[in-house]
């Protein structure tokens, strides 16, 4: 090229004056100075600019840095080539293709230009497509109709039979060609980058972001995350204050080994005189071979046997590459620079050469892909690199579309096919008349998979290629050849410092590789180099080698002067040999094997095999008569994940003297003195020797010496070296040579505690090379393992289409502390992060594993007691030294790996073994799958990692076992080896195919919280104190009051508060309003039925009431249950009933579906209440004449002795004329009073608990009164029923609220509902309907079924969405977007709090915004503290919402259950509540613990009296713009957390329930929704889960213990899976926990597997015994006498809040722990024959051997195993022991400490069935003799007859019959029931 650009040679002079003054060193020059050249797309045949080759180093230059600057370079002129589109003046032909400069500012650094806000992303994403250089030369206006007509296409080779398009070809591979359908160009993936993904602006693809790959590098955890600085964030780690200085061990840091430089320039082998320099690319390369070794072989191809399936010449191989250039270029829409897909078989080495030779020629850029079996990555790459056109051969469509046929798969979208085996070869018209070579800088994109699975791909450039080529032929080049023996000295030079050929041997090799040729070193050295050099290529299958004696043969026939290898090939040929010399030397006839032709054989390996190398040398080389054995050997460190390149192996280059590091070790320091010496006189010897020998290009190596000195140094820089190192120094990353060299063999067997390992060699001459602490990015002390950080011109400069990837990893800038400063500085220059861990032992490359393979844990122990215990020290374990161990010392494992799982803030090591014993495989074919042996599986894993602590003192946590060949495994060179880091993904996502799992967590498990008091938990005294003592200065927790004494009503402004009861009310409206609409029903289609006007409803209820008290006889007081469909004939019976003084009780129909349920509650409720009629209407008195129903409630009152009474349908009662005053019934005076019944709410829990509550009639005013101010309803609005019609709040509205405000009621019945939703909506709509009432269930239901259009909601002002407790976080937002057309406003949408004792205890309504989410950090939760966070801050924060503020009449305090003290702002405490809504008592108890949940007084005011509800929540103080104005205003908003009955303390910390079901179900994909359940048995947390699978069970074990340990800080005692479908579940599709736990406990509930967590015996599960003046023991599960100390965190002091607790004596303070929301009800009893609530009155004297037979230590302690079958146990539960406590109270004693109960869950409580009644436990049911009365007693004393006391068999968690009765009697005591106090 005559001159350069002139604003080229302008910045070059610029650059040369600042050298000149000094501005800027000689190494930043030179890297500026490439990087301005590579910008101006200079190719490197610019002699004076040094740009090709290696040059020739020069001893007198100051400068050691690389003659091609750094890998940067090659990024910038790879960002020059590919970034800006091209200004057209630029394009002046092919041969002068010179962009302008892609960016401004020449300072910008090629690694900023990627950063993600750098200018490279700045960039617009698209360019004119006129402005891309195409490759046909006359670019093709996209607007030419020509262009865009498919059929002008016929160029495009679909005509030719080698093009195939599957677009184009629906019949399939055989069909006829169709005419293309008339697509724009740039609308798929046919046309060019600028589609839908708009162009690359650099070649990592800023525009590109496929989003498919993980946020960060390799997914989680490839480089950990800790507080530490990252190393890639370009930004000095956050170092101590300025007055810190560094420690002095920062200081002594391993500075970068310095690149050698390479002794002399590179030329051809077949020429000297043609230096290497001359090409820039391969492509150029090529044809050099073509013209001048035109008939040499290239490649020979071999098949499994051994036999030659192909061979090709050069000018063959050349002619055939050029065809498929030409092809490309005429015949493709390509441009340059544009992708190509190669698709070709591992033996289509031929094919796949001619290919890829092609694209570079072509001036495309290749992307092989290797695995296209991979429907899913070939596509993901396709995509991905935009290619359009893939390069294969005719087989491979063939096969392609066989198994796309077969998996009923698409082709690839957008690609076309071409067959290249038949292009032919190239013909030009003249010789030498070839296209010129236009080449853009990429050159191909290798495609690998990272340990973690991700694929990515790395860009590989030109320039690259040719830096790589020349470092290897240096390295191959001088390596000592074999042959015979001669005198002449090898290592002799000329003037130029080329070698002397004194043999004339010839300068090509042969290379014998069976690595794969598509990819990596089998590829850089099969393929590249094969064509740089001129060499010849002999490829055979990788199964050849399995054939004993083949390889040895083909070593011997093809005489190759290099081998390309991997130990598991070599490793099977030389033990071949061992086994059977003789087929080896027999092979072939008159044929002995001979390798003296071998002179390198290159391993590719990650980590050396010192044994198996000497193995090799010494009795497979040797024998086999190769003279150098020990020489040839080269182990070679290449990077897989990054390119395939090597980075070090054995050279005989020399020069290690300038890469700045010692050379020599020094052992110890006993030989210091001698070692001194010793060198001292060598150095002088060898002073002297060079003064003599220092030729005249001033370059010298230890190699160049003729002396027997020099040789014995020269001898020791390229032997490989190896070192003994203390495995215990390793743990802690420190390197401790024991031995060095050829001591290391002798002493490795003698010395046990230390590990051998051998060295690669030196780093490549062109290497920079760091070794630095992969945590902080700091470089690593001299003898620390850290991370290898190599730069080189001739590694990759970065991923494709990841620019935050190649920033990290490609890009990385190591720190280090200079003397005096504070702040780390960083390291010149960027550096590849390559992922190894190892060091550097006198200049030589020593790996251990990759980063992944490593695995750390935090010790058990730190000395200095608890002052060190801030900073967590680790232990470090290499996963190859485990897999050893393993292997040797435990049998039947087939393969192996391990790797750790981040959780909890720990580190936590899990194995994963491969064993034929977890194989179900039958053992004859056809024959039955074999059982599994579980002690046996359970004994491997136990020994496993009993072998793992001894040997490497590992505390493994987890240990799973598979069947051979079951878990996931990445390809390496064509074998199949475990991938750690695919298990480790695979295992978290709970897929690996495990059959058996076994946990040791007391050991690995260092960090569980433990709470201020472990054993009385959050409540006691002292953990109350000390939040007290936090919480000082806070406010006390109560919200404000509105009296509101008098209600006006707006029709008449008549005060509502003068009214008695509802009955009067209606009387009034009847007389003010007769002719009004009062009531009408509305069916499903919005027609409305006959209304009914005051003065007819008072007619109606007239009519009813005549009814009742003449044909039903009923009187005042007596009980009748309303069982009515949702009609007016409910609303008329129960006002009748009203005026006649009859108690009422509403039941909603019997569920035919749950007669088995519903019946029996039926029954008991009539017996215990003594119902005297059933009014029915139509609907009901068909139903209960149906005939299974009838015969239902008849055989089961016969078993329950239980008299029906009568059913009268008040349908069609006898018609009336006359009101009911004028018929004279009017109400008593009696039956207004305070506390006497009018109406009783029966609520179920989802258990089929009863609870009944009373209603007098000034309660039923008092609600409705709430409800009217609260929610601003006047007479102008209608109101609607629907739902829940026989409680709470859808029956005040459905039979009260419209009589109140003196309003029509319009109904509509929940059936109609169910069938069509939006009829629901429509009578809102068309009424203006401004108040109602939902469920979240019935909202789920209508946005299921149907859309939220056709009609509008504006006029709808509060949806009142019922929540029983904490409310769910998805509704407000699921009903916002569903009627988000329907102009519902979103703060119309509200939550109450609706509670058994009050149906409005906190309400949304009209508080105009939004719900407050806060996010609660769930750490302090557990303690008691409310403590606000947000999701970034803590991930694992639990979101609640608002239950809204207090209604009108309504106060709440939120106390502390135990000390009756109003909490303080910033903890949670019982919300109790003083409302004229809130009932008075709960009907039918004489429970004096009952009587207290009303009476409830504050240590602060005692005046005041609350009622108690038995949840937790607090109150919050939030500041909102309201209005207009947007004003702000104070509000108090009450958060509810859960039942108090359903929380359960683990070592003193609280946890719900409900939060782990939520993490379990949200762990993993197969369990169900909904499908958990936890709770307390026992002392043992169980987890019971319901899964969509059934194989496999054991992988998903870990997947939930890790995310309960990870979110609660927990460890769960056993797992428990039950099969889809066998939860009991309630009609609204509630889990019902109790039957869960009661069917679990009793054996009942078939579960498919069981799992125990922790080993070790039930009590100390449990927490150690404590009596009343002592602490529970220190030692958890499992510790030792020895070990308990530290480790007091695992075992649980575990109980369940499952107690009344703390007093019976009235006015004393009481538990209210594990209070359900109501009483319990003994429903064998009448009701005046109730047993009472079990209390303990704090003075209760422990009975000592009650006491102890409580507290005994279980006999036989158990040690829980594997997955264990349980079969359902008839046999029935026993009952722990009650204990008279001589107030006539029977007593169960507590199993923890005195001052807190356990109350019994009730068995029977869930409605028994009529056949299995007699089995059915109850709390009380059975009491063993003591002193005293037994049992229960009738009112006259005489003995109450009971079943006989029933027996447990608990689930056999280890395989035994079951636990003993202690345990037994355990999980009965703090069983913990959702709310296990509920009575019925």
């Amino acid at each position: 090229m005559a001159a350069l650009n002139p604003e080229l040679q302008a910045k070059l002079d610029e650059l040369d004056r600042e050298l000149e003054e000094g501005d800027i060193t000689q190494k930043g020059y030179q890297k500026r100075r490439t990087q301005l050249i590579s910008q101006y797309g200079l190719s490197g045949d610019l002699k004076d600019l040094n740009l090709g080759g290696l040059r020739i180093h020069n001893p007198d230059e100051s400068y050691q840095g690389h003659p091609d600057g750094h890998r940067a370079a090659s990024l910038a002129a790879l960002n020059a080539g590919t970034s800006g589109p091209p200004r057209p003046d630029s394009f002046v032909s092919h041969t002068d293709y010179r962009p302008q400069s892609a960016y401004e500012s020449i300072e910008s650094h090629p690694a900023t230009l990627l950063a993600p806000g750098g200018p490279m992303a700045d960039q617009p994403g698209r360019a004119n497509p006129r402005q891309h250089d195409s490759l046909f030369l006359t670019t093709s206006p996209l607007n030419d109709p020509a262009f865009n007509d498919p059929s002008s296409r016929s160029g495009t080779m679909v005509s030719g039979d080698y093009a195939f398009n599957p677009e184009h070809h629906p019949m399939g591979y055989a069909g006829p060609p169709q005419p293309p359908p008339n697509v724009n160009p740039y609308d798929s993936r046919t046309g060019t980058l600028l589609d839908s993904q708009a162009y690359f602006s650099d070649f990592a693809g800023q525009s590109y972001d496929p989003g498919a790959g993980p946020a960060e590098y390799g997914g989680p955890q490839r480089y950990s995350t800790g507080d530490t600085f990252s190393p890639t964030a370009a930004m000095a780690p956050p170092m101590l204050t300025a007055s810190d200085l560094p420690p002095p061990e920062a200081l002594e840091f391993l500075r970068p080994l310095e690149p050698r430089e390479l002794p002399f320039a590179i030329t051809d082998p077949h020429d000297e005189n043609t230096p290497m320099s001359n090409f820039d690319n391969i492509a150029a390369v090529l044809r050099h071979r073509a013209r001048t070794t035109a008939k040499l072989p290239a490649y020979w191809v071999l098949d499994s046997k051994g036999k030659e399936i192909a061979s090709i010449t050069w000018d063959k191989l050349a002619m055939r590459a050029e065809k498929v250039a030409q092809v490309i270029r005429d015949k493709s829409s390509l441009y340059r620079g544009d992708r190509v897909a190669l698709v070709y078989r591992d033996t289509e080495i031929i094919d796949f050469a001619i290919a890829l030779l092609g694209c570079f020629i072509a001036g495309v850029v290749a992307v092989p892909i290797n695995e296209f079996q991979d429907y899913a990555k070939l596509n993901l790459i396709l995509t991905s690199t935009q290619a359009h056109l893939a390069l294969t051969t005719d087989y491979n469509i063939k096969t392609f579309q066989r198994d796309i046929t077969a998996q009923k798969l698409t082709w690839p979208k957008g690609v076309e096919w071409w067959k290249t085996n038949e292009f032919g070869s190239y013909h030009p018209k003249r010789k030498d008349d070839v296209p010129p070579l236009s080449v853009p800088d990429l050159a191909y994109i290798e495609f690998s998979r990272a340990p973690t699975g991700d694929l990515r791909g790395v860009v590989l450039s030109h320039r690259t290629i040719m830096h790589q080529m020349a470092c290897l032929s240096a390295i191959i080049s001088t390596a000592p050849a074999g042959g015979p023996a001669d005198t002449f000295n090898r290592n002799l030079r000329d003037k130029n410092g080329r070698l002397i050929n004194g043999t004339g041997r010839p300068g090509s090799e042969i290379l014998l590789s069976y690595l794969d040729a598509r990819q990596g070193i089998g590829m850089i050295l099969g393929l590249l180099y094969n064509v740089y050099g001129g060499h010849t290529t002999v490829w055979l299958e990788s199964k050849a080698i399995e054939v004993p004696g083949l390889y040895a043969h083909l070593i011997t026939k093809y005489k190759p002067t290099i081998l390309v290898a991997d130990y598991p090939g070599l490793k099977r040929a030389a033990y071949n040999y061992q086994t059977d010399p003789m087929a080896t030397r027999n092979f072939k006839k008159g044929m002995e094997p001979n390798f003296q032709t071998v002179k390198l054989c290159l391993i590719d390996t990650l980590t050396v095999d010192c044994e198996f190398n000497e193995l090799l040398a010494d009795r497979w080389f040797r024998p086999l008569r190769n003279p150098r054995s020990r020489e040839i050997v080269a182990p070679m460190l290449c990077l897989p994940e990054h390119g395939g390149m090597l980075i070090s192996v054995r050279d005989w280059l020399g020069g290690e003297e300038r890469m700045g590091c010692p050379l020599k070790l020094k052992l110890g320091p006993d030989d210091d003195d001698a070692s001194e010496a010793a060198s001292e006189e060598r150095d002088k010897e060898k002073d002297k020797k060079e003064e003599k020998s220092t030729p005249q290009n001033g370059f010298s190596t230890l190699l160049a010496q003729g002396t027997a000195a020099a040789k014995d140094e020269g001898a020791k820089s390229n032997e490989l070296a190896e070192v003994l190192l203390d495995r215990e120094a390793l743990k802690t990353n420190e390197v401790i040579v024991v031995a060095i060299g050829e001591d290391v063999a002798k002493r490795a067997a003698s010395e046990p505690g230390t590990i051998r390992i051998g060295a690669f060699g030196y780093p490549i001459p062109d290497a920079t090379l760091a070794v630095v602490d992969p945590e902080t990015g700091l470089l690593a002390s001299p003898n620390t393992i850290g991370e290898i950080w190599v730069d080189s011109p001739s590694l990759s400069g970065g991923f494709w289409a990841l620019p935050k990837h190649t920033e990290q990893i490609f890009h990385a800038r190591p720190y280090k502390f200079e003397p005096g400063d504070p702040t780390p500085t960083p390291v010149e220059p960027e550096f590849l992060r390559t992922g190894l861990l190892g060091t550097v032992i006198e200049g030589k490359v020593f790996v251990l594993g990759l980063y992944e393979d490593r695995i750390r844990q935090k010790v058990e122990w730190v000395e200095g007691g608890h002052g060190a215990a801030d900073t967590a020290e680790y232990r470090y374990f290499f996963v190859q030294h485990m897999v050893v161990t393993i292997m040797k010392s435990v049998p039947k494992i087939f393969d192996c790996s391990a790797f750790d799982v981040f959780v909890n803030e720990e580190h936590l090591p899990v194995v994963v073994l491969e064993s034929q014993a977890a194989s179900t495989a039958p053992a004859t074919s056809g024959g039955p799958p074999r059982q599994l042996d579980t002690a046996l599986l359970d004994s491997l894993a136990e020994r496993t990692m009993d072998v793992l602590r001894q040997e490497h003192n590992l505390r493994v946590y987890c240990a799973m076992i598979t069947a051979p060949n079951a878990l996931p495994r990445v390809l390496k060179n064509g074998r199949r080896e475990i991938g750690n880091m695919l298990c480790r993904r695979e295992f978290d996502l709970g897929n690996l195919p495990c059959v058996h799992v076994k946990f040791a967590v007391e050991h690995a498990v260092l960090n569980l919280p433990i709470g201020v008091d472990p054993v009385g938990g959050i409540w006691s005294p002292l953990s109350s104190e000390q939040r007290g003592a936090l919480l000082a200065h806070a406010d006390k927790q109560y919200s404000g009051v509105d009296p509101r004494e008098v209600v006006i009503d707006d029709r008449t402004s008549t005060p509502l508060n003068n009214f008695t009861s509802i009955t009067d009310l209606i009387q009034w409206r009847v007389a003010r309003q007769p002719e009004e609409l009062s009531y009408c029903t509305i069916d499903g289609r919005g027609k409305e039925g006959k209304g009914v006007t005051w003065k007819k409803f008072d007619l109606k209820i007239a009519a009813v009431a005549v009814y009742l008290r003449s044909k039903v006889k009923l009187r005042a007081g007596d009980h009748v249950v309303l069982m009515y469909t949702h009609s007016e004939e409910f609303v008329f019976a129960l006002h009748a009933c009203l005026n006649l003084g009859v108690v009422v009780i509403p039941l909603a129909p019997m569920d035919q579906n749950r007669l088995s349920e519903d019946v029996p509650a039926f029954l008991h409720l009539v017996s215990d209440f003594g119902v005297r009629a059933v009014l029915v209407n139509q609907d009901v008195d068909h139903l209960l004449k149906m005939k299974s129903i009838a015969q239902h409630i008849k055989q089961t009152a016969q078993v329950l002795k239980v008299a029906i009474p009568a059913v009268y349908n008040t349908s069609k009662p006898p018609k009336q004329n006359s009101g009911l005053r004028d018929l004279g019934i009017t109400m008593d005076p009696a039956w207004v009073q305070p506390g006497y019944p009018a109406i009783i709410w029966t609520y179920w829990t989802p258990d089929q608990r009863r609870m009944a509550v009373q209603l007098g009639h000034d309660t039923i005013l008092g609600m409705c009164k709430v409800q009217k101010e609260t929610c601003q309803m006047s007479s102008s609005r209608p109101v609607l029923g629907c739902v829940r019609s026989t409680t709470g709040l859808g029956f005040i509205h459905t039979c009260l609220m419209g009589i109140y405000i003196g309003t029509p009621t319009y109904l509509l019945s929940p059936v109609e509902f169910a069938q069509n939703p939006a009829s629901l909506f429509l009578i809102l709509s068309r009424y203006k309907i401004k108040d109602t009432y939902a469920t979240p269930q019935m909202l789920d239901h209508a946005m299921g079924m149907m859309p939220g259009k056709g009609f509008t909601l504006h006029e709808l002002k509060n949806m009142m969405i019922s929540a029983e407790g904490r409310p769910r976080v998805d509704v407000f937002q699921k009903v916002r977007m569903h009627f988000a057309a329907t102009g519902l406003d979103r703060t119309a949408i509200n939550t109450v709090y609706s509670h058994v004792l009050n149906p409005m205890i906190a309400s949304r309504s009209y508080m105009c915004i939004e719900p407050i989410e806060l996010w609660l950090d769930p750490k302090e939760l557990r303690r008691g503290l409310v403590y606000v966070t947000d999701p970034e801050r803590e991930p694992k924060a639990l979101l609640v919402q608002d239950s809204g503020m207090v209604p009108v009449s309504t106060q709440i305090a939120i106390v502390n259950p135990e000390s009756r003290r109003l909490c303080s702002e910033g903890e949670y405490g019982e919300i109790w509540v003083d409302s004229e809504a809130c009932v008075k008592a709960f009907y039918g108890s004489k429970d004096p613990f009952d009587a207290e949940r009303f009476d409830g007084r504050t240590v602060e005011d005692p005046s005041v009296s609350y009622v108690r509800t038995g949840d937790l929540g607090f109150l919050h103080s939030v500041r909102r713009p309201i209005g207009p104005g947007g004003a702000l205003v104070d509000m108090q908003v009450l958060f509810v957390l859960g039942s108090i009955g359903e929380t359960f303390e683990i070592n003193g910390l609280s946890h719900f329930p409900m939060d782990i079901e939520a993490s379990v179900e949200r762990c993993h994909r197969n369990i169900v929704p909904g499908g958990c359940a936890v709770f307390q048995a026992g002392g043992l947390v169980v987890v019971l889960v319901e899964v969509a699978r059934k194989a496999y069970l054991a992988s998903i074990v870990p997947v939930i213990v890790n995310a309960v340990l990870n979110e609660h800080q927990i460890i769960v005692d056993i797992v428990a899976f039950v099969n889809k479908g066998d939860f009991p579940r309630s009609r609204l599709g509630e889990k019902q926990r109790g039957k869960i736990l009661a069917g679990w406990v009793s054996r009942k509930l078939r579960t498919m597997a069981q799992f125990s967590i922790k080993d070790g015996d039930v009590r100390e599960v449990g927490g150690a015994p404590s009596t009343a003046g002592e602490g529970a023991g220190a030692g958890g599960a499992g510790a030792g006498p020895d070990d308990g100390a530290h480790r007091a965190s695992v075992g649980s002091l575990s109980r369940s809040s499952g107690g009344g607790g703390g007093g019976g004596v009235p006015g004393h303070s009481s538990s209210l722990r594990n209070v359900e929301p109501a009483p319990q009800i003994v429903e064998q009893l009448e009701p005046d024959q109730r047993y009472q609530q079990q209390q303990y009155p704090p003075q209760q004297a422990y009975d000592g051997t009650n006491f102890q037979q409580q507290q005994q230590t279980p006999s036989n302690p158990t040690s829980p195993t594997g997955p264990i079958e349980m079969p359902a146990d008839e046999r029935t539960p026993t009952i722990p022991q009650l204990v008279e406590n001589g107030q006539g109270q029977n007593q169960i004693l507590p199993n923890l400490q005195p001052s807190h109960g356990f109350e019994l869950p009730d068995f029977d409580q869930f409605g028994r069935d009529d056949e299995d009644q007699a089995a059915a436990p109850t709390a009380a049911a059975a009491a063993a003799p003591t002193s005293g009365s037994t049992g229960g007693e009738n009112g006259d004393g005489k003995r109450q007859e009971r079943p006989p006391p029933p027996q447990i068999r608990l689930p056999g968690v280890d395989g035994r019959e079951s636990l003993d009765d202690e345990w037994t009697r355990d999980a009965y005591m703090s069983m913990n029931l959702s709310g296990t106090l509920g009575g019925k």
